[in-house]
């Protein structure tokens, strides 16, 4: 009797609490019908005109990088500059002692000396010969001699003067000088040191920095996209249309002097998969150095762009979605296309949205398609504040 009784206490209880679990759903859902549709912020789509920036890895590099090596064999005698000196052409930089060279110099000029003696005995012999065979005394065929002398006498001392000549030249050589405006690299020699015309290291380097070139690179696709990109028939004149492009420093500042694509190399390297592509900039306070990393910023600018905020979309399968306010007050989930390239937190629409369309701003983690909800209208200008900045 017991257990009866324990049992129909157990199951009466079971039934109230389910009745009042019951009850309580009912509750929220009145509840919830009684306070309407939920707040979502939404904002109405516009087109706006902006410009995308592509940046890409480059490397600086003078536009002339020279390396200073001797031409003859010696010693260091003197070093005129420093590491990191600005210096003009014509600029001595070093002197080698060979004097070897200087001796060159002298025999060569002994050898004019007698190669001159030698030209004034032949004329002298000529000039007595001819009145002799004019007056029938001796034969025309010494006359003959004389003057075949003479030329080869000549012919020598020209030989000798042309000696003298790469003598001086050789020994100028010693004298090392600056081809051309820049500023000196390393120096890994010292005075004293043994240096050779088939040394593999050079005396140093001259760069001229007056203008700097950044070379970077695009992939098949960057390059395919690029020629559609920028009007032209030919490379060139697409080339030319191709808006100023700035410099992104490694501290990722912007260079003050913008610069402009002048070169793209037309075949792609086959290990890499891209193209070599050069900008030069103006370097009138030598803040660029050679061999410097950088990034070169090309724009692209866009008319009408619809751009929305990466915050406001959806990744479903690889595909991105918006709510988009439909009818009613109903949200609509609706599929965009994007570009590649985003400007900043901002996406670039190029399908599935017009402007008007009011899309949900954020907060949609449990929003669902055809769901009504009760829209709280933002302001473009504070969606858009950070594009403005």
């Amino acid at each position: 009797m017991r257990k009866v009784t324990t049992l129909f206490f157990s199951m009466s209880m079971g039934m109230l609490l389910a009745s009042c679990g019951n009850n309580d759903a009912a509750k929220k859902a009145a509840a919830a019908a009684a306070a309407g549709p939920q707040a979502y912020p939404v904002f109405t789509v516009n087109t706006q005109n902006t410009t995308l920036d592509s940046d890409y890895p480059a490397t600086i590099e003078g536009i002339q990088n020279i390396d200073i090596r001797p031409k003859v064999d010696g010693f260091i005698e003197k070093i005129f500059v420093d590491e990191g000196a600005v210096v003009k052409k014509g600029q001595l930089l070093f002197t080698i002692n060979a004097p070897q060279y200087e001796q060159q110099v002298r025999t060569a000029r002994a050898a004019i000396s007698s190669a001159e003696a030698d030209v004034n005995a032949a004329q002298l012999t000529v000039n007595k010969t001819r009145p002799l065979v004019e007056k029938d005394i001796i034969s025309k065929y010494d006359l003959d001699a004389a003057q075949l002398t003479l030329q080869s006498r000549k012919a020598a001392l020209a030989q000798a003067k042309a000696e003298l000549v790469n003598a001086q030249v050789n020994l100028g050589y010693t004298s090392v000088k600056s081809p051309v405006d820049g500023v000196v690299g390393s120096i890994p020699f010292r005075n004293g040191s043994l240096v050779s015309s088939t040394s593999t290291q050079p005396l140093t380097t001259v760069s001229n920095t007056s203008k700097v070139y950044a070379y970077f690179s695009l992939n098949e696709k960057q390059l395919l996209d690029f020629s559609k990109t920028y009007k032209g028939n030919t490379l060139a004149q697409q080339m030319k249309n191709i808006p100023a492009v700035s410099l992104v420093l490694a501290d990722g500042t912007i260079y003050a002097q913008n610069g402009k694509i002048e070169s793209i190399n037309g075949q792609i390297n086959t290990s890499t998969g891209s193209a070599s592509l050069r900008a030069t900039f103006p370097n009138p306070t030598s803040l660029l150095k050679n061999g410097a990393s950088a990034s070169v910023r090309i724009p692209q600018h866009i008319d009408n762009a619809i751009l929305i905020p990466q915050k406001s979309t959806i990744d479903l399968q690889g595909k991105k979605f918006v709510y988009v306010l439909g009818d009613s007050a109903k949200t609509i989930s609706t599929e965009i296309e994007i570009m590649d390239l985003a400007k900043g937190k901002f996406y670039v629409v190029t399908k599935g949205l017009k402007a008007g369309d009011k899309v949900v701003l954020e907060g949609f983690q449990s929003l669902k398609d055809g769901t009504k909800i009760k829209p709280e209208e933002k302001n473009a200008d504070s969606v858009y504040a950070d594009i403005k900045k």
